[in-house]
């Protein structure tokens, strides 16, 4: 995985650009509309996405349609996936050292509340 894939993550519209394409397929226009920035900001933006494997664009008359690609998607995924397990058991451990002393705290608690 590269870090460029996550630096073009990282900017906000461009994620606001790929929630939009979620649902299928959209014209620059419809993207316009829903990002609400300019026309020359989302047009980029796609760009940067297209030039990173993110989105397709298939041309339709005069339009330009643009879709998500899900193969990054899907290598994204298992990199994430190559570490989930082992942040899963840090995680783990740390939520069973916080009830340890939780249970360590209440039976302080009752021990100084009993005379």
């Amino acid at each position: 995985m590269h870090a460029d894939v996550f630096q073009t993550l990282a900017d906000p519209t461009r994620l606001r650009i790929i929630e939009a394409l979620k649902g299928g397929e959209h014209a620059v226009n419809d993207l316009v509309d829903r990002v609400d920035i300019h026309q020359s900001g989302v047009s980029r933006h796609l760009r940067i996405l297209q030039e990173a494997g993110f989105v397709q664009v298939r041309p339709e008359g005069t339009k330009r349609l643009y879709s998500l690609c899900p193969e990054p998607f899907k290598e994204l995924d298992a990199w994430v996936t190559g570490y989930r397990s082992l942040w899963e058991a840090r995680l783990d451990r740390f939520g069973e050292e916080l009830e340890r002393r939780q249970k360590a705290r209440v039976a302080s608690r009752k021990k100084e509340d009993t005379p």
